[in-house]
């Protein structure tokens, strides 16, 4: 199995259920050698009543026990994915250089200011307006940060809809995507599939699940080489799933190769 780079535990990330046990066990039992763990880091996230950060030192000392506790068969990759707002850009750049992460996912998942996971508003909104704005957000995103690796799971912002035609498309937002795309390739950054995505369009009945070829196609058109896969794993169960057949399906589109980070550096790894 190609390496899952984008996996949460319950000591650091506030919304999962997962110890740091049963994720390298979940790892092992699927015959993964390598796994991102990207715990949840949200600067000046809106009151919900939780606190979205946590200790970075406490990380960084934590996580070497981790690494001890997975050894020798299974590497740990130390990551952290960032929620953006426009207004921290600066201050996701600063925190991301304080310990030597090895991956730094950046996400958005906040529509106008509200977590969509809670408040489903946004959803009232036409579908192609709605995608257009999410993506346009993203973009900015990955124009305005630079002290990341991953742009992560495009499609988050349909994962809670019930309208199971809101599937995210290419051409619903053509001149959006080739902006991300281009902040992507000329920072050699990666885009990430998400297969969490995948599994929610699945359980949800959508009449699309996979991930529109339009937008692979054309994020390799204009460059595009690094990608990565991660199944946003929170609990227990839910590691690595619809791997295979993300795997497969980049194959069918013409696509060899997956990377993932280690000290930021990119390495590829045949699908």
């Amino acid at each position: 199995m190609i390496t899952d780079g984008h996996n949460h535990t319950k000591h650091f990330s506030v919304d999962a259920g997962q110890t740091i046990e049963e994720l390298i066990s979940a790892a092992r039992a699927a015959g993964c050698g390598r796994i991102g763990i990207t715990e949840h880091y949200e600067v000046d996230y809106p009151d919900d009543g939780l606190d979205w950060t946590f200790d970075l030192q406490e990380y960084n000392k934590v996580f070497s026990s981790w690494r001890e506790l997975a050894a020798p068969d299974l590497e740990l990759l130390m990551g952290i994915e960032f929620g953006y707002q426009s207004h921290v850009a600066a201050e996701i750049d600063r925190i991301a250089s304080l310990i030597p992460f090895d991956v730094v996912l950046l996400s958005v998942h906040l529509f106008r200011g509200k977590d969509f996971y809670v408040d489903r508003e946004c959803y009232k909104i036409p579908k192609k307006d709605l995608h257009k704005e999410y993506i346009g957000v993203m973009a900015e995103m990955c124009e305005r940060c630079n002290n990341y690796d991953v742009a992560a799971h495009y499609d988050y912002i349909n994962r809670y809809t019930d309208n199971l035609n809101n599937f995210v498309l290419y051409e619903d937002c053509p001149d959006e995507f080739d902006r991300l795309f281009e902040a992507l390739i000329s920072k050699d950054k990666a885009l990430e599939i998400n297969t969490k995505s995948i599994q929610k369009h699945k359980e949800k009945g959508f009449v699309r699940t996979l991930p529109d070829p339009a937008i692979l196609n054309r994020y390799r058109e204009m460059g595009g080489k690094l990608i990565c896969l991660g199944s946003d794993s929170h609990f227990p169960g839910t590691f690595g799933v619809c791997f295979n057949e993300a795997v497969e399906y980049l194959k069918s589109l013409g696509f060899k190769e997956a990377v993932y980070f280690k000290e930021h550096k990119p390495y590829f790894e045949g699908l």
